[in-house]
């Protein structure tokens, strides 16, 4: 077999493969089939499906040995004149190829056994079709089919027969002569009746009828021994034939969507029966013969007008699916406690198959029946109320671009004229939800307006920026003009014997502060100044700009929720320097020539609880502790106090840290 790529050119090199005997060309773009192509005198296969081929070259007529040919999915609108001269030919393929007629002499293909002819424009069927003695199936569904030939009922091999989706309205009675034909679908055409001479069709399995104009169902029908399927949904059935009971084989019934009011009895012979659907139809009741359906798996009786259900539909005990919503049950027939099902539906939105059920006694005939919170059913409208309601006289083209108001109902009404000139102003109001593309757009759009408003904030600050800010900005750095003083302080004078580390610490922050006090009431100026200058600023920014988010910048820092230390004058003196507000945590580092401080003697537990009580371990002032560097330890002798004694216009200043 030769299968080319896609857009294949087809050259005259190709065809001088005089021995191919199969060549597939499906799903390319080509567009001509040369008439070189009768040079495959041994081609027994050819696929040319789904291209672009216009017509098929009269030459093809010299394929004497094509047997199987699918010409499928092409714009053909016609076949050569020499195309019935494929007497060899035996699988024909001609569906959705725009097809308007057939050649009178297509009887002339006596070796056919299948003929595909589906979505085409066919509008009748040439008499020479009755010819096609071996053909066994017959697709021509998706056709314009007004009347079938009687010479159809010829075909005495027709085991298929495909006539959906066209425009009969009656079937012959020839029909009935296809002794051998198993599966017949006629659905989706204007079939008003069906021939009773359809009971002729003793082999059939499958019958087909669904969407047409049926009203009733001949009584041939239970001549149908091997019936096994039967579609006959979506008609006008007001009766149901009781000859049904006769097919003895039917396993699949399906009445869905038709005005029958009940069930024939016979239906209880149907012993093979395993599927039974009678939706939407207008049940008032459910012969108890249904009990005779042993092998029931699925009943589906929705949207009817059953009162009740048989106690005898616990014979099914196969079933397993009962469906029953949309009725006007009162209870169910505490006999289906012996049935396994697994599914039981009551309602349409139900949220699980099986429910619990109560028994009680029915007060009419003071039986047990099963209940529970779903029974009674409320009646439901029946289709044609759905489809009246469906339609509003009142309703207009404008009223779809209205806006809905949801009221309450504690409100009163409103005229029309005032909920439409009011609407913005009062209740609820349904809008279409946005598009995604227009949430992000206006997401884009907010965080562009905060941008701009931060940037111009930010700008604002720089260009409100003066001397006075300088110093400000001088002044809160002075953590490290006291770490600079503090060192230069250490290594300027020696320190002296049992001077600890905290008290030279604090000596420094004394001078450094002593250094600033002329200089806090000019940075409070400033910074005064500042702040009322960017308030009028930022007035005239916020004038501007009303419709922008205004975005507040604050810095972070670190506050105590309660300051419980005592203050002495240089705490004092460093909050009137730095506001309440203001105030900041600043990190001091220790001294690089500090780092290396040990404990060389631990005070004994005696000196510590002194220390604690604020007195020595003998009555007098507390002791210190022993702190030296490790480079002091082989110069000079150890100092047993905590240093130097404190002013007495000071509060105490707090134990040192260990480090």
């Amino acid at each position: 077999m030769f299968s080319p790529p896609k857009t294949l050119l087809l050259r005259d090199p190709f065809f001088r493969l005089l021995n191919l005997r199969k060549l597939g060309l499906s799903d390319n773009e080509i567009q001509r089939l040369p008439p070189e192509v009768a040079n495959f005198m041994q081609l027994v296969e050819l696929d040319i499906s789904r291209n672009d081929i216009p017509e098929i070259p009269e030459s093809i007529k010299f394929c004497k040995a094509l047997e199987i040919a699918d010409f499928s999915g092409n714009p053909l609108s016609r076949l050569p004149e020499g195309f019935t001269q494929l007497r060899s030919l035996g699988h024909l393929a001609l569906n959705d190829v725009s097809l308007q007629s057939l050649p009178g002499d297509i009887g002339n293909l006596a070796n056919l056994v299948t003929l595909e002819l589906r979505e085409n424009l066919l509008k009748s069927l040439p008499a020479s079709l009755s010819f096609l003695v071996k053909l066994e199936q017959l697709d021509l569904g998706g056709n314009d089919l007004e009347v079938l030939p009687d010479t159809l009922g010829a075909l005495p091999n027709l085991r298929e027969l495909w006539l959906d989706r066209n425009q009969l309205s009656s079937l012959p009675p020839e029909l009935g002569n296809l002794r051998r034909l198993v599966c017949l679908d006629v659905s989706e055409n204007k079939l008003e009746q069906l021939p009773n001479e359809i009971s002729g069709l003793v082999a059939l399995t499958d019958l087909l009828l669904s969407q047409n104009l049926l009203e009733n169902i001949p009584d041939g029908i239970g001549q149908l021994k091997q019936l096994s399927i039967l579609k006959i949904d979506q008609n006008r059935l007001l009766e149901l034939t009781e000859a049904i009971g006769e097919c003895e084989n039917l396993s699949e019934l399906i009445l869905t969507e038709n005005m029958l009011t009940a069930l024939p009895k016979a239906l209880g012979k149907l012993a093979k029966l395993t599927n039974l659907n009678v939706d939407r139809n207008r049940l008032l009741a459910l012969p108890p013969e249904v009990g005779g359906c042993s092998s029931l798996n699925v009943l589906s009786l929705r949207d009817n007008r059953l009162e009740f259900l048989p106690p005898e539909l616990a014979s099914t005990t196969e079933l397993h699916v009962l469906d029953v919503a949309g009725n006007r049950l009162q209870h169910l027939p505490f006999a289906l406690t012996s049935l396994s099902l697994k599914a039981l539906w009551l309602t349409e939105n139900q949220s699980q198959p099986m429910l619990k059920f109560q028994t009680e006694d029915d007060e009419k005939t003071g039986e047990k029946v099963l209940t529970c919170y779903l029974l009674p059913q409320q009646p439901s409208p029946s289709l044609e109320n759905l489809l009246q309601s469906s339609v509003d006289e009142s309703w207009t083209d404008t009223n779809l671009n209205r806006v809905s108001v949801i009221q309450f109902m504690d409100e009163p009404r409103v005229d029309e004229e005032e909920e439409e000139l009011g609407t913005e102003k009062r209740g609820l109001q349904r809008r279409a939800t946005p598009h995604p593309s227009e949430l992000k757009s206006m997401k884009q759009a907010i965080e562009g307006r905060r941008s701009e408003a931060y940037a111009a904030r930010v700008g604002l600050e720089r260009d409100s920026s003066d001397p006075g800010d300088k110093r400000l900005s001088a002044t809160s750095n002075q953590s490290e003009d006291s770490q600079v003083s503090s060192s230069t302080i250490s290594a300027g004078c020696p320190e002296e014997p049992g001077r600890s580390v905290q008290q030279t610490a604090a000596g420094s922050e004394e001078a450094s502060s002593a250094g600033t006090e002329e200089e806090a009431a000019a940075v409070e100026k400033g910074q005064q100044q500042q702040e009322e200058t960017s308030r009028e600023e930022e007035a005239a920014a916020t004038g501007e700009r009303e419709e922008e988010p205004e975005v507040e910048y604050n810095e972070l820092s670190v506050h105590f929720a309660a300051d419980t230390l005592d203050r002495s004058e240089d705490d004092e003196e460093e909050e009137r320097r730095f506001p309440a507000g203001k105030q900041r945590l600043i990190r001091k580092d220790t001294p690089h020539y500090k780092k290396h401080f040990r404990i060389a003697q631990l005070p004994q537990p005696e000196a510590v609880v002194a220390l604690l009580q604020g007195l020595s371990p003998d009555g007098g002032p507390p002791a210190a502790a022993v702190v030296e560097e490790e480079e002091e330890e082989e110069e000079g002798p150890h100092s047993n106090g905590w240093g130097e004694e404190e002013p007495k216009d000071e509060a105490p200043a707090a134990p040192p840290s260990i480090k």
